[in-house]
C-alpha cells in the first residue's frame, strides 16, 4: 500500500458508519451532558451517591454511558462490539476494567481474566493486543515502597514476588501465543516499579519481536528521556522495545500531590510542552523502528495526522507492522475509522466488566471529557454534523 498523508478526520459518514440512528442520538445526549461541567458534575455526583447507597441504578447506567463506552459485562458480551468494529477495519483491544481489588485472591482473579483476554486474542484475528494495569495485580502501597527502595516486611516481599509472578504469567502466555500485551501507565510514585517489571519482561520475551509494550505518558517531563533510555537499554540487552505513547491520565492528581509534598511538579508546564514531547517521541520511535514498535494512543488529531506524515516521509506502508494507532471505544471515531479506511493499523480499547465495578473507569471518562479543552465539544460537533447529514440524506 502506498504511503498516504491526506487523511481527513472530518468525514462523519465514515466515522459513524457503525452506529445506528439510536446510538448516534444516545452519543449526542452523553456528550451534551459532559460538555457542560456543572451538569456533568451533578450527574456523576448523583451516580456516586446512588452507588454508595446501593440504589438499583445499574440498569440506567448500562443503558446510557456503559453501552457507549464499554463492550459488555463479560468477555462473551464483547464479541458483538469486536465483530462490528472489524467490519470497518478497526481491531479490538479487550480491556478488563474492573478496579479496586484489595486482596491477593482479587489480584489473582484479575490475572486470570487477563489471561482469558490473551486466549481470546489468540483465537480471533480481530483482537491483536491484550492489556493490563499492574495496579490490578498488586497493592499500590507495596509498589510505592519498592520504588522508594524501602525495606519490605516478609509479607510485603512475598506480596511483591506474587506481583512479579502474575506479570510473568501474563507475558509468558502472550509470548507463547504471539499476542502483544500493553502494560498501562500508572502514577509517578509507582511508575518506576512498573517500568522495572515491564523491562524485565521485555528482556525475557521481546527477543524476536515486541511482545511486551510499556506506556510512556508524555505529559511527564521525564518521559521522553525515559523512552530514549529504554531504547538504549534494549540495544544493550538485544531485545525489541514496545512503546505505547500517550499524553497522560493523572495530571490533576500528580500536581496536587507534588504541591502538597513540596516537590517540583513532574508534569509539563503547559499543553504546548506536552504536545511537543509527544510529537518528538513519535519522531524518535519512527526513526528507530528497527528496534521499536509503537502504539500511538492518542485522541489528538494533529498527532495522529503527524504520524501518518512521518510514516510517508520514511517510505513506510500505511499498514507497517511496527506502527499502530489506538483510541478508546466511544471516543474519537472520526480518527479511528478514517485511519482504518486509509489502511492504517487501528484498534479500539474496549473496556468490559460488571457495571458497578467499571464505574471508576466511566467516571474518569466523564471527567476527562469535561476537563480536556475542546474534547467533548469536538465530539458533539461531529455527532451533530452526522445527525444533520443523515436527516438531509433521507
Amino acid at each position: 500500500m502506498k504511503p498516504e498523508t491526506n487523511v481527513s478526520f472530518e468525514d462523519t459518514a465514515v466515522a459513524f458508519q457503525y452506529k445506528s440512528d439510536a446510538a448516534i442520538k444516545k452519543a449526542s445526549f452523553i456528550f451534551s451532558l459532559v460538555n457542560h461541567p456543572w451538569m456533568s458534575a451533578l450527574a456523576t455526583g448523583s451516580v456516586r451517591l446512588a452507588l454508595k447507597l446501593r440504589l438499583p441504578v445499574e440498569g440506567l447506567i448500562r443503558a446510557t454511558a456503559f453501552d457507549h463506552f464499554c463492550g459488555g459485562e463479560n468477555i462473551e458480551e464483547t464479541e458483538a462490539a469486536s465483530t462490528t468494529l472489524a467490519r470497518f477495519g478497526v481491531k479490538t483491544i479487550l480491556d478488563y476494567s474492573v478496579e479496586g481489588e484489595k486482596t491477593e485472591a482479587g489480584f489473582d482473579r484479575v490475572m486470570e481474566e487477563t489471561l482469558r483476554t490473551i486466549e481470546k486474542a489468540h483465537q480471533s484475528k480481530n483482537i491483536p493486543f491484550s492489556v493490563f494495569k499492574v495496579t490490578g495485580l498488586a497493592a499500590t502501597d507495596v509498589l510505592e515502597k519498592v520504588q522508594k527502595k524501602l525495606i519490605l516486611t516478609p509479607e510485603e516481599h512475598k506480596s511483591f514476588e506474587l506481583v512479579r509472578h502474575r506479570v510473568d504469567n501474563i507475558c509468558r502466555l502472550a509470548h507463547a501465543y504471539g499476542v502483544p500485551v500493553l502494560v498501562d501507565a500508572e502514577e509517578t510514585w509507582i511508575q518506576d516499579t512498573v517500568d522495572q517489571l515491564a523491562y524485565e519482561m521485555m528482556e525475557k520475551y521481546n527477543r524476536e519481536k515486541a511482545i511486551v509494550f510499556n506506556t510512556y505518558q508524555l505529559y511527564r517531563t521525564a518521559s521522553f528521556q525515559n523512552l530514549q533510555d529504554a531504547y538504549e537499554n534494549a540495544l544493550r540487552h538485544h531485545y525489541r522495545l514496545g512503546a505505547k505513547l500517550v499524553r497522560g491520565a493523572y495530571m490533576e492528581k500528580e500536581r496536587a500531590r507534588a504541591e502538597a509534598s513540596g516537590h517540583p511538579s513532574p508534569i509539563q508546564p503547559d499543553q504546548a510542552a506536552t504536545d511537543k514531547a509527544f510529537n518528538d517521541a513519535l519522531v524518535f520511535c519512527v526513526t528507530h523502528r528497527t528496534y521499536i514498535s509503537i502504539m500511538c494512543g492518542s485522541h489528538n488529531e494533529y498527532s495522529n495526522r503527524y504520524l501518518t506524515t512521518l510514516m510517508a516521509e520514511e517510505g513506510m506502508a500505511n499498514n507497517d507492522p511496527h506502527v499502530w494507532f489506538a483510541q478508546l471505544y466511544g471516543m474519537s471515531d472520526n480518527i479511528s475509522f478514517n485511519l482504518a479506511k486509509a489502511g492504517y493499523n487501528v484498534a479500539k480499547y474496549v473496556p468490559y466488566g460488571p457495571v458497578r465495578s467499571v464505574m471508576p473507569y466511566l467516571l474518569r471518562r466523564a471527567a476527562e471529557n469535561t476537563s480536556v479543552a475542546g474534547q467533548s465539544s469536538r465530539e458533539l460537533m461531529l455527532i451533530r454534523s452526522e445527525l444533520k447529514r443523515r436527516r438531509n440524506a433521507r
